[in-house]
C-alpha cells in the first residue's frame, strides 16, 4: 500500500506537464499574436485611401502638428497613432526635413514616417520658360520652388556671381535653356545656378559649338540673335528665314534695326506700332543705333530659335515686315525699295485698325 501511494502523485505530476505546457505556448503565441496585430493594424498595412500618388510639402517653419495636418489632408489615412508612436520614439519633432514628399496609395505608416524622417524627398518638374527680363525669371523660379525669387533675383544682377559662370549680368540669362528638369523643390538658388549651368554644357555639344564657330558667333551670341528671332516671329518655318536675314546684316556690318530690342530697351512690352519717337531711346539694346547684338538677349531663347540660328537659311534677304493680313508672318525684301512698298502695305492695315 505504501508503494501504491508513492506512485500516485508521480502519475499526476505526469499528467498536468503537457497541459501547461500547451497553456504557456498559446500565451505566448498569444502574446506574439497581439504584438504582430498591433504593428501590422498601427504600421504595416495599407492607411490611404488613395487611387494615385499625391505629393505635399513641408516648409521649414512646419512643426510636427502641420505635418500632421498635411498628411490628413492629403492622403487621408485611418489611423494617425502609428506616426505619432514613432514621431515619438525617434524625436522626430527635432529634426523635420522640408521638402516635396510622395504619399502613394499602397503606403503604409511606416514606410511613409521613414521616408520623412530620413527627409527622402521627390523631385519635381521644373519648368523654365522664355521670359523676357531677369525679373520675369525670378518670379517664375520662385513661383515653382522654395526659395525666394528675390533671392534669385539677386543672383542674377550679381556681376562676380555671373563671372564665375562664364557669363555677365547682361548675358546670365542665356544659361537658363527653356526646358523641363528634375530639381528638388528646396533646391537653392546657388545650386539651381550650377545645375543650369550643367544643362547649359550639355547643351551646348561638339555638334553645336561647331556650328556656332562655322558662323563666327560664341554661344552667347548665338542665344543673342536667337532671342532676337523668338521676338520677331512664332512661326516655325520662319525661324531659320529670319536668323539668315539678321547674320547676312551681321556680315554687311550694318544696323540690325531690329524692333523687338527697342521695346526691350524701353521695357516697353505692349507697344504695338514702333514710330521714330522709340527709335531714339538711347541705349545700347536700340539696334538702330548700334551696330553688331545687344550686349545680352531681349529674352531667354527657345531651343528652337538657337537651332535656327545654328541652321539659318542661305538667302540675300535683308529687310522684313510684318505681313498686312496680322497673321504672324513677314514679307522679306532684298532691297529698300521693295521693303518700302511692304512697309507701306503694313502701315495702311495699322491704320485701318487705328494702331
Amino acid at each position: 500500500m505504501k508503494k501504491l501511494c508513492i506512485i500516485i502523485p508521480v502519475i499526476k505530476r505526469i499528467k498536468r506537464k503537457p497541459i501547461l505546457l500547451l497553456l504557456s505556448g498559446a500565451i505566448v503565441l498569444l502574446f506574439f499574436g497581439l504584438i504582430t496585430g498591433n504593428n501590422y493594424y498601427y504600421y504595416l498595412r495599407p492607411q490611404f485611401h488613395l487611387s494615385q500618388t499625391v505629393y505635399f510639402y513641408i516648409d521649414c517653419d512646419d512643426d510636427i502638428d502641420s505635418v500632421y495636418h498635411k498628411i490628413v489632408q492629403k492622403g487621408i489615412p485611418d489611423n494617425m497613432k502609428g506616426f505619432r508612436r514613432l514621431a515619438k520614439k525617434y524625436h522626430y519633432a527635432e529634426k523635420i526635413y522640408c521638402g516635396r514628399y510622395a504619399i502613394q496609395p499602397y503606403d503604409n505608416i511606416r514606410t511613409l514616417f521613414f521616408r520623412l524622417a530620413r527627409g527622402n524627398q521627390r523631385p519635381q518638374n521644373l519648368i523654365v520658360g522664355s521670359v523676357r527680363t531677369r525679373e520675369m525669371l525670378a518670379r517664375n523660379i520662385g513661383r515653382q520652388l522654395m526659395t525666394d525669387s528675390a533671392e534669385f533675383a539677386k543672383l542674377l544682377y550679381d556681376p562676380a556671381f555671373c563671372e564665375e559662370l562664364g557669363f555677365n549680368a547682361e548675358t546670365i540669362m542665356c544659361l537658363f535653356i527653356p526646358n523641363t528638369y528634375q530639381v528638388y523643390w528646396t533646391t537653392s538658388p546657388v545650386k539651381l545656378f550650377k545645375r543650369m549651368k550643367k544643362e547649359y554644357n550639355r547643351f551646348w555639344n561638339e555638334e553645336r559649338l561647331k556650328k556656332a564657330e562655322v558662323i563666327e558667333l560664341s554661344p552667347e551670341e548665338v542665344s543673342i540673335l536667337a532671342s532676337i528671332v523668338d521676338e520677331e516671329t512664332n512661326n516655325i518655318n520662319e525661324k531659320s528665314v529670319v536668323a539668315g536675314l539678321y547674320i547676312n546684316r551681321l556680315k554687311r556690318k550694318i544696323w540690325l534695326q531690329a524692333d523687338p530690342t527697342v521695346k526691350f530697351a524701353l521695357q516697353d512690352f505692349n507697344l504695338r506700332r514702333i514710330t521714330n519717337r522709340h527709335l531714339n531711346v538711347n541705349s545700347p539694346y536700340n539696334t538702330y543705333k548700334h551696330t553688331g547684338l545687344p550686349p545680352g538677349p531681349i529674352r531667354n531663347p527657345s531651343i528652337r530659335s538657337i537651332d535656327s540660328v545654328l541652321n539659318y537659311s542661305k538667302h540675300n534677304y535683308i529687310y522684313m515686315c510684318a505681313k498686312e493680313d496680322f497673321s504672324g508672318t513677314h514679307n522679306f525684301a532684298t532691297n529698300l525699295a521693295e521693303h518700302n512698298a511692304n512697309a507701306r502695305k503694313y502701315q495702311r492695315a495699322l491704320n485701318k485698325r487705328r494702331i
